[in-house]
């Protein structure tokens, strides 16, 4: 760096990540660097004849956002073809997916999704729905959450599945009354159809990233990790997608890349992930993280519980959820790939998922001792009083998802009747963690939900969606309150797990995450102060320039 910048802010605040409040300063960049912070006169002093002088207009600079588990290829993908996510009832998803119907006659299956559970009776569409719309071909469309799969008959047909057909053991397939299959797929039944689907040519998951990556971008997001890489539910192996956009040039963000885990197979395939690991890592992609999918969701009732669900009636069942790795070998695989320098980065969601996994990293550290790898466990819906204070005994993150923890239909109607009250009440306990001295990490899971960093940051605050945001509820749903405020965090802490928290995680604290002299100049402009407004206000702040070392990628209309 020189010591003249190539680029001035000033005119606003800046929150530095170093304290827990913006401070009245102007920072300097320059060579993708930030150069200096400090006030106006000495900031200005900093500027040439060819310096850009970026006026902040009372606005707050932050360090850019950072994602600790998304899905952007996917997202990109779902953008591209029948994407449910802005519908919010029936007939509008029966709308647009007449209408994507009828644009695409060529299309050998109808794929998409972002539909969501709350919507049908039991969380549960039916095959009926879709062959009114489209009967002569496949259709498979995913539900928000991912986790599950709306199929007409025809895609039934292809795949051979009908009454005689078994669950997998790590899905369920909805049935009728007779055991003929509904057209619900849940989990790992999905895969039953998705493994028919023609895989997509490079260049559609390719086009579907770099989209993706522009709405990121807009939401001041500069860097992530992408929680799959490989291929899962159809969709075909990302990783070469990230390889071709870092060869190109056209990867702007920082990622990196967890290499999936497939649960059908065994420690054999540490092998592979050790190759894929080094082939991958090129430019601004490093694919040195694990994926364990070692649970499902609540609302099908797929999240691993310590006891089991409740019925309608508030009786307890015999089911308490899925264990996709079984324990034992999750230990021995969590304990290879910590010793090889893995991380691993652990979908968690019930409370026994959440067990299971601190138990593998407990067994990692008595074989190989402490390290630098930096496991995390993400989701976190339920977590049990008693393993709070193990995230930090063990050195493990604490990756959450703010806007999940809302009241919303599917919680309300879906997910709380049937963990009941004192259970329910141990839901995203974000306040809890931190006060057991677990580090924060935050992140979207998009397409699941918005991957707006400042409507997380809002909920993360409010335990209440903002106004405009989405929140799927019934019209005669009672008034928003918000969901178990004790676990609200404050508006440093949440803004630090969506910044300084991921930089840690993806190991990129050193260089990016704050705002100091010699860190990348990775940069959210913001159009206001969150800090100096309502908290009741703060999602209503929107990012208005982007930039990655220095450069701008996003400039708002």
């Amino acid at each position: 760096m020189g010591n003249t910048a190539d680029t001035v802010f000033l005119g606003g605040k800046v929150f530095t990540g170093t304290g827990t409040e913006p401070v009245d300063a102007a920072v300097a960049v320059a060579g993708g660097r930030i150069l200096a912070v400090g006030d106006t006169a000495e900031i200005r002093g900093l500027a040439g004849s060819g310096t850009e002088i970026v006026d902040l207009a009372g606005g707050l600079l932050s360090p850019g956002f950072q994602d600790s588990h998304i899905h952007p290829v996917a997202a990109g993908n779902q953008l591209l073809r029948c994407d449910l996510s802005g519908e919010r009832n029936l007939d509008s998803y029966l709308a647009r997916i007449a209408e994507y119907v009828r644009t695409h006659p060529d299309a050998e299956w109808i794929t998409g999704g972002g539909w969501s559970m709350d919507v049908f009776p039991g969380g549960t569409p039916t095959r009926q729905m879709l062959d009114v719309l489209v009967s002569d071909r496949p259709a498979i469309l995913t539900n928000r959450d991912g986790h599950g799969a709306w199929v007409n008959t025809k895609a039934l047909e292809i795949s051979g599945i009908d009454r005689d057909t078994p669950d997998p053991v790590d899905g369920r397939i909805e049935r009728e009354a007779d055991g003929t299959p509904s057209g619900m797929l849940q989990e790992g039944a999905a895969h039953l159809v998705g493994k028919y689907m023609p895989t997509a040519g490079p260049d559609e998951p390719y086009h579907g990233l770099l989209r993706a990556q522009e709405q990121l971008h807009a939401f001041g997001i500069t860097g992530w990790q992408d929680a799959i890489i490989g291929a899962f539910a159809g969709s075909g192996d990302n990783l070469e997608v990230y390889l071709r956009a870092a060869r190109e040039e056209t990867l702007t963000a920082r990622v990196v890349g967890a290499l999936w885990w497939d649960r059908e197979r065994g420690l054999e395939q540490i092998a592979e992930l050790e190759e894929r690991r080094s082939r991958g890592n090129l430019g601004r992609f490093a694919a040195t993280s694990v994926k364990i999918m070692q649970d499902g969701i609540a609302e099908n009732f797929t999240a691993a519980m310590l006891a089991p669900y409740l019925d309608k009636c508030g009786c307890a069942t015999a089911n308490s959820g899925l264990s996709f790795v079984d324990p034992a070998l999750l230990g021995r695989a969590v304990t290879e790939l910590d010793r090889l320098g893995f991380q691993v980065h652990f979908h968690a969601l019930g409370d026994r998922a959440v067990r299971e996994a601190l138990d593998a990293i407990a067994e990692a550290r008595t074989a190989n001792g402490m390290n630098d790898n930096r496991h995390h466990l993400a989701h976190l819906q339920v977590v049990d009083p008693a393993d709070l204070e193990r995230f930090a005994e063990l050195g493990a993150a604490a990756n959450i998802q703010a806007f999940w923890a809302v009241h919303e239909a599917q919680m309300d109607d879906l997910t709380i009747p049937f963990l009941g009250p004192d259970r329910a009440a141990l839901q995203y306990p974000f306040g809890d963690l931190d006060r057991a001295g677990a580090r924060l990490v935050a992140g979207s899971d998009w397409p699941v939900s918005s991957p707006n960093p400042l409507w997380g940051i809002h909920v993360a605050v409010n335990r209440m969606t903002p106004d405009g945001a989405p929140n799927v509820r019934s019209a005669d749903a009672p008034p928003r309150k918000p969901f178990y405020p004790e676990q609200s965090l404050t508006l440093a802490q949440a803004f630090g797990a969506y910044t300084s928290g991921t930089a840690w995680v993806n190991h990129l604290d050193e260089v990016t995450g704050t705002i100091e002299p010699g860190k990348y100049a990775d940069l959210a402009v913001l159009d206001r102060d969150p800090f100096a407004g309502p908290k009741e206000e703060i999602g209503n702040t929107t990012v208005v320039r982007t930039y990655v070392e220095g450069v701008e990628v996003y400039a708002a209309g």
